[in-house]
């Protein structure tokens, strides 16, 4: 699991799902993903878009919304700054889930249900 252990939002999430087990946490804020785990992260996904958070405060700081990105331009931005990773990123099994968003959160539950049996 890829999160900001500060941010409230990975907290609520984890707080949800702990009742399935334990997860290995990553803290991209102590351990930022390196050049290969974003690249794997974006295979899995299906490409550096997905994985990226544009919610960030840094994303309409530096205008990034107004500019038309590549694929080459999220990864470059994924791999100099940490916020920009979407979170949290749950990888179980062949399985991903990104981001926090009620429909990803309930899937994650879902499945997270499932395997409990």
């Amino acid at each position: 699991m890829y999160l900001l252990k500060t941010c409230s939002t990975c907290k609520r999430i984890m707080k949800q799902v702990k009742e399935f087990g334990e997860f290995e946490i990553i803290d991209i804020k102590v351990n930022a993903p390196s050049e290969a785990e974003i690249d794997e992260l974006a295979k899995k996904a299906g490409g550096y878009e997905l994985i990226f958070n544009k919610q960030s405060q840094k994303y309409r700081l530096q205008g990034l919304k107004e500019k038309s990105l590549s694929e080459l331009d999220y990864r470059k931005l994924l791999l100099e700054e940490y916020t920009f990773l979407k979170r949290p990123v749950f990888l179980i099994d062949d399985k991903m889930f990104i981001g926090n968003g009620k429909a990803t959160v309930d899937l994650l539950t879902k499945y997270l249900m499932s395997t409990k049996k």
